[in-house]
């Protein structure tokens, strides 16, 4: 007869995820790096007790804003290629909601988080409880089916044992390398406190290591065949290369046939910069090197992206009528977008098997030789972007002119929306894989500081520098006092354009008036004078505001000597973007104003349509 221990629902929870073991860099670790807690009424009497008890083997963080610290949490996975990652857990109502935000990035980014929010009473007796949401036709329903369709799998547990077989279901779509992404197990709070007789067998450590898929014979020979017969083959890298491991395979299968590689926001780093047949960034934020040869690309190979709207241009940047799509990927949905041929394998596995095939194959000399010259020539543009010149504002691209001088091999820039994404993605020059860290599939603003924080505890031994505009800064900053309670240093350049300076341009890009946006634009009485430097400081960071560029670059060494969070605040132009490169997005202009310049906007946003592709 087999062993049982008898323990809190909650308990045993806590006690089998701190069983879950991984093997990463060639080590056993933790499945978990720990627990993101804010405790209510909620969960704060059944999960706190456990995590309490549990503290040792599982450690618990407190953070100050629900979303922030899930953002951390997934920041962590990211970081740590999908191999580790954290659970977070709150109270039954706001505190749970304030997550699904972070959740709905975690899907559209395919990252790892395991939620845990409290749930209502599952006997219902004092129904309705504090924060309970209630349904006036379904009585089932609580905020937490909120969750739902921003989770690869939501359970909730209204028994005590309910939790065995709702965590091994959780445990295998957070390892699964093709389903991989955020799990709700919503927790009754009057079951996280029940006691049941638990086997012992769901408390033995298991160690997850990453399921290699191989591909099918048949798609295997044709994207053998598709290759050979390629005359202007293109890769485009995406975030699926650095979560498989595979950026030496990349590297060798590139190098071997002389094929040009590009990058996703996810992508960018897995590529060594400096090498020839880099070509950077790709799409809307692409370089101008990256652009021209997906224009005349006749074998775009796309490996671990899921083909996003900015990578393709809104699928109108590959021109050639001859063109074909091939989508290596570990799920089935993204390799058969755009009607591509699949190629459902893992990165490394599949580069592996292409490099042992197609030994001896090399592509055109003549496309080769074209993409190393229209790199040398982007390198030489992009440099003119991010000198210091003399203007009063520096541009975005001028301090990250500054930041990238400053840094060293090893540090890892982080960032999310707004206007840095676009810029860093075709300016920055990552020192290694992992070394570019940007949430860009959801686009969410307020993920940067928290997001460092998260970077910073997978890493903490380099430097993770946050770039951040004032919007976002505004929006969520809290995880500073986070980073200096549990002493995690970033360093975070905060640019202040006074406003959304991105989507303004956008807005005057499609012929309305600057409206809303920077806080001069706006209906007001008084517009703030907000001093970023001391309200950093009131939280407990080192900070300042620079007035130069010169400035700049001597705050960023002196915070590098520092073993304390740093926020450096410098005014930038909201106006001034890098205007090379990029391509057409498309972006829904009013058919009917009674503004000129936004007619004129639709009339060139109609015959921007005609280029786009849709099922061809």
């Amino acid at each position: 007869m087999s062993s049982t221990l008898r323990l809190t629902m909650a308990q045993a929870l806590v006690r089998a995820l701190a069983a879950q073991k991984t093997e990463y860099n060639g080590e056993i670790h933790p499945l978990f790096g720990g627990v993101w807690a804010i405790f209510g009424h909620g969960n704060v009497a059944g999960m706190g007790e456990a995590l309490f008890a549990a503290r040792e083997t599982l450690p618990t963080f407190r953070a100050h804003n629900e979303q922030a610290m899930a953002h951390a949490a997934i920041a962590f996975a990211k970081a740590s290629r999908r191999r580790r990652m954290m659970a977070a857990t709150t109270s039954i109502g706001p505190g749970a909601t304030n997550m699904v935000t972070a959740a709905a990035l975690a899907h559209a980014n395919r990252l790892p988080i395991l939620l845990l929010p409290g749930d209502v009473f599952a006997n219902r007796r004092p129904d309705p409880v504090l924060q309970q949401i209630e349904d006036f036709g379904d009585g089932t329903v609580s905020a937490n089916d909120c969750f739902r369709p921003v989770s690869r799998y939501f359970d909730r547990i209204t028994r005590p044992e309910q939790i065995v077989p709702a965590l091994e279901r959780a445990l295998a779509v957070l390892n699964d390398p093709a389903d991989c992404g955020p799990v709700t197990l919503a927790l009754c709070q009057d079951v996280q406190a029940e006691a049941y007789d638990y086997p012992s067998s769901f408390f033995e450590d298991r160690l997850w290591l990453p399921r290699r898929i191989s591909p099918d014979a048949h798609e295997l020979a044709r994207a053998i065949e598709w290759l050979m017969e390629a005359k202007k083959p293109l890769i485009i890298a995406g975030g699926g290369v650095l979560y498989s491991e595979a950026e030496k395979e990349l590297l060798s299968f590139a190098d071997a046939f002389g094929i040009p590689v590009c990058e996703t926001q996810a992508g960018k780093s897995a590529m060594p910069d400096d090498h020839p047949l880099s070509m950077g960034s790709i799409g809307v934020t692409g370089t101008s090197a990256a652009n021209a040869l997906a224009v005349e690309a006749d074998l775009i190979i796309a490996i671990g992206t899921r083909l996003q709207d900015f990578t393709t241009g809104s699928w109108a940047l590959f021109a050639n009528p001859e063109r074909r799509l091939l989508a290596l990927n570990i799920q089935p949905f993204d390799a058969m977008k755009h009607r591509a041929a699949s190629f459902v394998c893992d990165a490394r596995v599949g580069l592996d098997l292409l490099n042992e095939c197609l030994r001896g194959h090399r592509a055109p000399a003549a496309w080769s030789a074209r993409a190393t010259q229209e790199k040398a020539a982007w390198d030489e543009k992009a440099k003119t972007y991010t000198q210091s010149g003399n203007t009063d504002l520096p541009s975005d691209a001028q301090v990250i002119g500054a930041v990238q001088r400053q840094a060293h091999a090893t540090d890892i820039v982080v960032c999310a929306a707004g206007g840095l994404p676009g810029e860093l993605h075709k300016l920055w020059r990552a020192g290694g894989p992992g070394g570019y860290h940007l949430e860009y599939g959801y686009s969410c603003m307020g993920y940067e500081i928290a997001g460092g924080l998260g970077v910073k505890m997978a890493h903490p031994s380099s430097e993770v520098i946050v770039m951040v505009g004032d919007g976002s800064y505004l929006m969520m900053n809290s995880e500073i006092a986070t980073s200096i309670m549990l002493g995690f240093k970033l360093t975070i350049v905060l640019l202040d354009n006074r406003g959304f300076g991105c989507i303004n341009r956008l807005q005057n890009a499609t012929g309305s008036a600057s409206f809303n946006n920077l806080l001069k634009d706006t209906q007001h009485e008084a517009l703030p004078e907000i001093d970023f430097a001391a309200h950093a400081k009131a939280l407990g960071a080192d900070s300042t505001h620079v007035g130069s560029i010169t400035d700049l670059e001597a705050a960023l060494s002196k915070a590098r000597k520092s073993t304390k969070t740093n926020v450096i605040v410098i005014d930038t132009d909201p106006f001034r973007s890098t205007d090379a490169g990029g391509h057409w997005w498309d972006v829904a202009v009013p058919a009917i104003s009674e503004r000129d310049n936004v007619n004129k906007a639709r009339s060139a946003y109609e015959e921007k349509l005609k280029s786009q592709f849709f099922g061809d």
